[in-house]
């Protein structure tokens, strides 16, 4: 979740980068297609279905004034994408905002299918409840209005560790750290891990920027880049996604 981003609705421009064992060198030889308004709006008429009531939300969360913490409909429409690949039926979301990606997610999943969303604001969340409820998909999500690396923690002790398909991560920065290791003890080996933001406006690569967010972004990136528990890549998406998925 960035605020002041333009560029959330920009279609799915996904360049993948390895994280870890990059062969030397300052950049890599090639670069994705420059997205061009026009280009933006074919990719988005052409593959990202929108549920109306995914439209109905995004047009509810415009009047926030922290409405560029929420994701586009691009990737909204890639969270669906592989969850369904997954075959997921078990998912954990930390930060959903007015829950856009909440109910991506959740269309994704079975009837029987769950995602324990994290967040501590009633203000927001209260706003996605409703279109949840006109997607059909409110018996699937378990709002948990608490801190979340207790909510997270919580999970572990009733013995739920492993259990889980996927996990996104979309939080406050500082605590990207906790959440990923807890998340890491509650996805299944196959099982996928999803960190938002990890681009962070361009701000990772900016020397002048050295504030506590910047620099956790920093240290994660790190960190899952050299994780021998996991197999990373980076998508350019957005304000750039890792997908981590855990080793056996």
């Amino acid at each position: 979740m960035l605020d002041l981003r333009q560029h959330w609705d920009r279609a799915v421009a996904v360049v993948g980068a390895r994280i870890g064992g990059r062969t030397s060198g300052s950049a890599s030889s090639t670069r994705g297609t420059d997205m061009t308004d026009e280009l933006s709006a074919y990719v988005l008429e052409t593959w990202v279905d929108e549920p109306p009531a995914g439209a109905d939300l995004r047009a509810a969360t415009q009047p926030l004034a922290r409405r560029g913490m929420q994701i586009g409909t691009d990737q909204g429409r890639v969270l669906h994408w592989l969850v369904r690949t997954l075959g997921a039926t078990r998912t954990i979301e930390v930060g959903v905002f007015t829950g856009y990606s909440t109910m991506w997610t959740a269309l994704a999943l079975p009837d029987d299918g769950e995602v324990i969303a994290c967040d501590v604001s009633e203000e927001w969340t209260s706003i996605g409840r409703p279109h949840w409820e006109a997607a059909g998909v409110a018996d699937k999500i378990d709002l948990r209005l608490a801190p979340a690396a207790d909510t997270l923690q919580s999970l572990i002790d009733d013995g739920r560790a492993g259990a889980f398909d996927f996990a996104f991560i979309d939080a406050d920065k500082s605590n990207y750290d906790t959440y990923y290791e807890l998340c890491l003890q509650l996805v299944r080996d196959g099982g996928v891990i999803a960190i938002d933001n990890v681009l962070w406006g361009g701000s990772v690569v900016d020397p002048m920027r050295t504030d506590a967010d910047t620099e956790a972004i920093r240290a994660i990136n790190a960190k899952v880049g050299s994780d021998d528990r996991v197999d990373a890549c980076l998508l350019s998406i957005g304000d750039g996604v890792t997908l981590a998925t855990k080793k056996p």
